[in-house]
């Protein structure tokens, strides 16, 4: 049920009459930049202006008075600029009052450029007609003017298309609608209904656009939709521009190191392993995961090949791409020059002839994979594909709920709709079509595998899941899955047959919606309990991330989380948890204290709880944490250091 809401008040810029996505203390840097390129652009025209005999030639009585003007607006320009970016340095995130001049300084700078646009021309007409006879520096110096004021103009509008929000003068009403305790309450609802729709379709025109080369069918279009909703619910009930949130995460992520440094090593949590999670369980885990994951790299072909060997990769499938192979194994889709099969023989180490089913085709729930015979492991493998394609993000991004009835299962059972629908594909392929029956027909006495990395990997969990009742000893290998991807009693299900692997702080397996709104609302009161300028906090956050050192010992969350929060429509309601499958194995770097910048990273690995990732970790490595090649590598050097 949507509940009405007073929104946290963040300083969106509000100017000419709408809000814009840029707050007013976003100015410093920008500020500062043109600052420096209008004082070094009037230091030279002075200094041009001073040179001897400059006048002395046809036209010169115009470009003296030119140069004149040109000071006195470039002199107007620096001192309107000057207090822009000091009065934008002023007050903190969360109280813009000290900056309640910045749209009348806003509108004074937006009125130069009348005059400077002017000048442009002029200067443009008195090159083409007066400059000949004058000093080739003069003429070059007055060329150099225009096409900087002409350079500075272009950017400018480029800027504010960028910083242009479609929902800006709707937005306003639609903020103040929630503030406003004295409206009638059908009014309001009314208002934000309203407000709520027009968002839904701007955010979903937006996708549209970043997806215009997709082809508009009916499937996509509710895709579309869909998707335009869930961004629209997520982004409407704050004001927060996106150097708020960069600023809210800089301030997060050093109060999650300041509490992680002053941690016992003994109270990591780590989930309560029955009495199977041995030593030897975590090692014969390993060592397989350390085998399918070859398999899971390899369903992205051949762009991933390249990306792991930068400096061999395309010489490799250069030998190998275009030779003519006997048809042994069925395949569907586009594989251009055969570089994606060739990538899959160099990664898995099959032949050729293992491989019994390869699909390329890809659309919004409908993902790559293949079907190959592994020798080694005595297995039927499937191997799913992860995200590669603007279909893929936004199956990933279709992150509603629907149901999944698993006989046996009691409680709610439900998983991520995209998710769900890819394996349905899938599964469809795998059963309809009989591809596992004439596999089985070949190696009856094979055991059958699922693995996949990130969206490849919530996939295989999902269709592992349907076909569990169907083969009672299927194994799945899920590397890196999305974090909302089963309810809690299909996740506890799924912990016989599913091992999922993680690798330190990756964001993937810690992304859901419940987690997501947990997040933003650490950003608010990050951004609200922290008295520093926004140009200070980002520059901190620079220098802690190339350098590092210790965090800032500001006031943080933690200590201030009695304090009366902002309240506001959350998507928890609407979307319920969802958790990671099966068995977590959970590696991280050991401590890296003392270690050189070249010495090998160490890991090590451990049963983890689902409690683990129950929220957004920030870290440099949030991101490469999440990459196959860095599992890979990590599963490598385990298996290697146990030998």
């Amino acid at each position: 049920m949507m509940l009405a809401y007073k929104p946290y008040e963040m300083p969106g810029l509000v100017v000419f009459g709408r809000r814009w996505r840029i707050a007013s203390d976003d100015l410093v840097f920008a500020g500062a930049f043109e600052l420096f390129i209008r004082v070094i652009w009037w230091i030279c025209i002075l200094v041009l202006y001073l040179k001897k005999g400059l006048f002395m030639c046809t036209g010169g009585g115009l470009l003296h008075s030119y140069l004149i003007v040109l000071l006195i607006l470039l002199a107007a320009i620096i001192l309107t600029l000057s207090a822009v970016v000091y009065v934008s340095m002023q007050g903190s995130i969360s109280n813009p009052g000290p900056r309640r001049s910045i749209p009348a300084l806003i509108y004074v700078r937006t009125l130069l450029y009348v005059p400077e646009l002017v000048w442009a021309v002029l200067g443009a007409v008195w090159v083409s007609n007066d400059s000949p006879g004058c000093d080739t520096s003069v003429v070059n110096a007055v060329i150099g003017a225009v096409v900087a004021s002409w350079i500075i103009l272009f950017f400018t509008v480029v800027a504010v298309l960028i910083v242009f929000d479609p929902l800006g003068s709707k937005r306003q009403g639609y903020l103040v609608s929630h503030g406003d305790r004295d409206l009638q309450s059908s009014q309001s609802a009314q208002l934000m209904y309203r407000a709520r729709s027009l968002a839904a379709r701007v955010w979903e025109s937006r996708i549209k656009l970043l997806c215009c080369c997709i082809m508009q069918e009916k499937e996509n279009r509710a895709a579309f939709s869909s998707i335009g909703q869930l961004f629209s619910d997520f982004f409407s009930d704050t004001d927060l521009v996106a150097s708020d949130i960069a600023a809210g995460l800089s301030l997060l992520h050093q109060e999650q190191d300041k509490v992680e440094k002053s941690r016992d090593p003994e109270e990591v949590v780590v989930s309560p392993s029955p009495a199977s999670h041995t030593r030897d369980d975590l090692d014969v885990e390993l060592e397989n995961a350390a085998h399918y994951m070859q398999f899971a790299v390899a369903a992205y072909g051949w762009p991933m090949f390249v990306f792991s060997n930068p400096l061999t990769g395309v010489c490799k499938l250069s030998r190998d791409c275009c030779r003519s192979r006997s048809p042994e194994y069925d395949i569907v889709g586009r594989d251009h020059l055969g570089c994606n099969f060739t990538s899959m023989l160099y990664t898995t180490g099959l032949q050729y002839r293992d491989f019994i089913y390869i699909s390329f085709h890809n659309k919004i729930y409908e993902i790559p994979f293949f079907v190959a015979l592994d020798h080694k492991k005595e297995a039927v493998l499937v191997a799913v594909r992860g995200t590669l394609s603007l279909q893929d993000a936004l199956t990933d991004l279709s992150a509603d709920c629907e149901n999944l009835l698993i006989e046996g299962v009691c409680g709610p059972c439900y998983a991520h709709k995209g998710i769900m629908q890819a394996a349905n594909y899938i599964y469809g392929k795998l059963i309809n079509d009989g591809i596992l029956n004439h596999v089985f027909t070949i190696a009856p006495e094979y055991k059958l595998v699922i693995t996949g990395h990130s969206l490849g990997a919530g996939t295989a969990a999902v269709l592992s899941i349907l076909l569990r009742s169907a083969f009672p000893g299927l194994k799945c290998y899920a590397f890196s899955p999305p974090g909302g991807l089963l309810s809690k009693p299909l996740a506890d299900y799924s912990k016989e047959f599913i091992v999922s692997v993680v690798l330190g702080k990756d964001l993937v397996p810690r992304l859901s919606i419940p987690n997501m709104e947990d997040l933003k609302r650490s950003i608010l009161r990050m951004v609200a309990n922290c008295n520093k300028p926004k140009y200070q906090i980002l520059l901190r956050c620079c220098w802690y991330e190339v350098f590092g050192g210790n965090p800032d010992d500001l006031p943080t969350e933690l200590e201030r989380r009695q304090q009366r929060s902002p309240s506001y429509h959350s998507l928890e309601s609407e979307h319920p948890p969802l958790y990671l499958p099966g068995r977590i194995l959970h590696i991280v770097e050991e401590d890296t204290t003392g270690r050189s910048c070249f010495s090998q990273v160490r890991y090590r690995a451990m049963w983890s709880s689902e409690a683990l990732f129950c929220s957004v970790l920030i870290s440099s490595k949030m991101i490469t944490d999440h990459m196959p090649d860095h599992v890979l590598k990590a599963l490598n050097s385990l298996t290697l250091d146990r030998k």
